[in-house]
């Protein structure tokens, strides 16, 4: 086991003490970097650079080489599990992703497979194992997934949606069937991301993009509850060391104190709940994860530099935080503008972790 360099980010999720504030964003590996770009073309599309495990650790470390960032987040998509079902996964240029055999009667989610993730998604596992050493300790490597509730969406839909019409009638008007539909998926998330820890994922994120979309009832229910069922059956400890589990639900500020009830590690805040009002209201069961306005990005460096300093102060002192943005970081913004932001979390956090 090789011994981490820089841990920082492991400790804030286990609120123990740092001495700056750990930062990493959201789609850190992605279009925004040329290098990026010019390793998407190579592979073709992409899922020919998720479904190939070096060229995932190609793209997973090219933000390290820029930015001195505290953690790698693995390089894959939230819908490889519906891949792995059958769905049939597919990228529509300028319409995102679809499958071409949506699930939406009983017969559909009943045919659904439990997705073994060891045996079908193989190319996740491996380019995991293979992240994890090529970082030869430098920073640790986040896995994840997307949320029962977010993966059902997509899979209902047949894509990306507005309203989520399908999936919300499923479970307002056959909650059995939805139940159903999410008990597979609580299954199928579960075991894939115990199989990246296996493979050498130090922390684990859950994306529940959606979750904000439902109903309060509705959430708690059909979102933080299938949630909450997954953390209960992760790997709490692997290579000698706690593996810390955020949960991340976008629009989802107003259900704090529940999801700090799961067991989860952390939370992961969207720019729209202050994060100083979160932390009063969740206190010290939690560490609290964000929560920069992504389009920040787009203002000068020195706007940029002054909303750090804004969020690290509503934080405060202490342990607990770790800086990201509120979702993630888009195609259009500036890396220069994205290494100011980083550069200003680490010069202007070290107050807040001085005795």
């Amino acid at each position: 086991m090789t011994e981490l360099k820089n841990d920082r980010f492991l400790r804030a999720l286990l609120r123990q003490p740092v001495d700056v504030t750990p930062v990493w964003m959201m789609r850190q590996a992605g279009r925004y970097l040329p290098e990026y770009r010019a390793a998407r073309s190579r592979a073709g599309d992409f899922m020919g650079l998720c479904t190939n495990p070096e060229r995932a650790c190609e793209v997973t470390l090219q933000p390290l080489e820029r930015y001195p960032l505290d953690a790698a987040i693995l390089f894959s998509d939230i819908l490889t599990i519906p891949d792995a079902m059958g769905l049939g996964l597919y990228f529509e240029t300028g319409e995102g992703p679809k499958f071409r055999k949506p699930v939406r009667t009983a017969k559909d989610v009943e045919s659904l497979p439990v997705v073994n993730a060891e045996k079908e998604l193989t190319y996740v596992v491996d380019a995991v194992k293979t992240i994890r050493s090529e970082l030869n300790g430098r920073v640790p490597l986040i896995g994840f997934s997307g949320s029962p509730w977010t993966l059902m969406t997509y899979m209902v839909e047949g894509g990306s949606s507005k309203d989520f019409r399908r999936a919300k009638t499923m479970v307002y008007d056959q909650p059995e069937l939805a139940q159903l539909l999410l008990d597979k998926l609580v299954a199928s998330v579960t075991d894939y991301l115990n199989a990246q820890i296996r493979a050498g994922a130090q922390a684990v994120q859950i994306f529940d993009t959606w979750g904000g979309a439902l109903a309060h009832d509705a959430y708690l229910k059909y979102s933080l509850e299938p949630m909450q069922r997954i953390v209960g059956g992760l790997i709490k400890e692997h290579e000698g060391r706690q593996v810390p589990v955020i949960l991340f639900t976008k629009g989802g500020g107003q259900w704090l104190e529940s999801m700090a009830d799961t067991g989860a590690s952390a939370l992961g805040l969207d720019w729209t709940t202050h994060i100083g009002l979160a932390r009063q209201r969740v206190g010290e069961r939690v560490a609290l994860q964000g929560n920069m306005d992504p389009t920040m990005l787009y203002a000068s460096p020195e706007r940029i530099v002054s909303e750090v300093s804004a969020i690290l102060a509503a934080y405060g002192k202490g342990n607990g935080h770790v800086f990201n943005l509120g979702h993630g970081i888009t195609p259009e913004v500036d890396p220069e503008h994205a290494g100011a932001f980083i550069r200003a979390v680490h010069d202007l956090s070290y107050k807040y972790h001085s005795e």
